[in-house]
């Protein structure tokens, strides 16, 4: 098992069994602008340990795959934005042998959320099915590592900018499941309405923690989708978004963007044609998940206690 470099705040949390709540680091590199991004990163760490858990931001540093960050290296990641690369699975061995830095994506910080023994991880919004992957084969990494290996992520569902359906029907083919945080309606990342169901509606962090410790009791591989809808006041128009949306594919197409750079480059596009207020969303849903997340692994790590 690779050794993982743990901040000591994180280090003295796994070794008293205390509950450690994984983030992600592309979205401060590659999913806000700066100096938003970097505050937000701060505040969503402060948000966990505010409810009882640890944070342990991820992130590759000179090759090393660090479970929690100090504010000096994520301001070096905030302040690199998009020249900081963009890592997923396929990535991780590359700059782990060239001892180089590195943002981790939804499925590169479930790697090393795996490997640091943490099983609950917070973020804005997991990768999907592209629309147009029946073409284009674009299909997130993160929905493989989900299939896979045992980490609950909690999200605002998956980014608008995909294709809802078929994102759904992969994470059903494969066996994960999709967990509504008080709604039977999965929510599509900037508002709370897709039009699409959950598998499953459970309305409190202490029945989520059940169902993730039956699953992994039963079978240790795979993780599962805590779908938790953007706070009503900052959820946008769905219909309005959708207009956002195809303008923005639509200009994504005719510039030839594509592969890792299509969803930052989405983001921003949106963020500009909104005049701020996807950004806003984004802050928001990522805090709110946050402090989601911390409650879930608080009642897990009381229920693993129990059956001790």
């Amino acid at each position: 098992m690779y050794p993982i470099a743990f901040s000591p705040e994180v280090e003295a949390a796994i070794t008293a069994q205390q509950p450690v709540v994984a983030l992600e680091s592309t979205i401060i590199a590659h999913g806000m602008p700066y100096p938003q991004n970097l505050e937000t990163a701060f505040r969503v760490e402060q948000i966990i340990r505010d409810a009882g858990a640890v944070p342990a931001t991820c992130a590759i540093v000179g090759g090393k795959l660090c479970a929690g960050l100090t504010g000096q290296q994520m301001e070096h990641i905030a302040k690199s934005g998009h020249q900081m690369m963009k890592v997923s699975r396929r990535d991780v061995p590359y700059l782990v042998a060239k001892q180089l830095d590195g943002a981790t994506t939804v499925a590169s910080t479930m790697i090393i959320a795996h490997l640091a023994g943490i099983e609950v991880f917070a973020t804005g919004g997991i990768g999907g099915v592209h629309r147009g992957a029946e073409t284009n084969m674009d299909i997130s990494a993160d929905l493989q590592e989900l299939a896979h290996t045992p980490v609950a992520v909690v999200s605002a569902g998956v980014k608008s900018i995909l294709d809802i359906a078929l994102t759904l029907e992969y994470l059903e083919t494969y066996g994960v499941p999709v967990v509504g945080f008080g709604t039977r309606e999965f929510p599509a990342f900037f508002s709370r309405e897709s039009g699409f169901n959950v598998d499953f509606q459970l309305d409190t962090p202490t029945e989520i923690a059940a169902l993730l410790h039956a699953k992994w009791q039963i079978d240790r591989r795979g993780g599962a989708v805590i779908a938790n809808p953007v706070p009503a006041e900052f959820s946008q128009n769905a219909a309005e978004i959708e207009v956002v949306i195809q303008h923005a594919l639509t200009e994504a197409e005719k510039q030839g963007v594509k592969g890792k750079a299509i969803t930052p480059f989405l983001l921003s596009r949106i963020e500009q044609l909104t005049g701020g207020k996807s950004l806003l969303t984004n802050i928001e849903l990522v805090c709110n998940n946050a402090r989601l997340a911390a409650e879930i692994a608080i009642a897990l790590t009381s229920i693993k206690h129990q059956y001790a």
